[in-house]
C-alpha cells in the first residue's frame, strides 16, 4: 500500500480513537491493532496497549497462528506524540480473528461496529 494510494483517518469507537488507513487499491480499511487492543482491554496508555499486543502476539504464535500475524502489515501512523511510527495494522477479517483471542466484554459491540 503506497502513501499516495491510502487515506488515513481516525474513527471513534465509544469515544476512543482508532487510527485507520484506507487502501484504495484493495478497497479495504486497515486498523491500528494497538488502538483496538487499548479499547477492548481498557489499557490506559499507548505503552501498556503495546505491551499487551506484544504478549498476545507471542501467545498467538505459540498457538500456531503465525500465518495470521505474518499477514498483518505495518504502516506509519501518527502516534499520540505527533510522530509517525510503524504500527501493526490489520484488515477487518484479520482484526476479527485477533479479537477472538482477547477476553473482553467490548468484543461483541466492537465486532458490530466493524460491520
Amino acid at each position: 500500500m503506497s502513501e499516495a494510494n491510502e487515506k488515513k483517518d481516525i474513527q471513534l469507537f465509544e469515544d476512543s480513537p482508532i487510527r485507520t488507513a484506507w487502501d484504495e487499491e484493495k478497497e479495504e480499511w486497515y486498523f491500528s491493532i494497538v488502538d483496538v487492543v487499548a479499547v477492548l482491554t481498557d489499557q490506559k496508555t499507548p505503552r501498556s496497549a503495546s505491551t499487551y499486543w506484544a504478549v498476545l502476539k507471542k501467545r498467538l504464535r505459540e498457538e500456531g497462528a503465525s500465518q495470521l500475524l505474518t499477514n498483518c502489515k505495518q504502516l506509519k501512523m501518527t502516534a499520540a506524540d505527533g510522530k509517525k511510527r510503524a504500527t501493526d495494522v490489520a484488515n477487518t477479517e484479520q482484526l476479527l480473528r485477533i479479537i477472538q483471542s482477547m477476553p473482553s466484554p467490548k468484543a461483541e459491540p466492537f465486532k458490530a461496529w466493524l460491520a
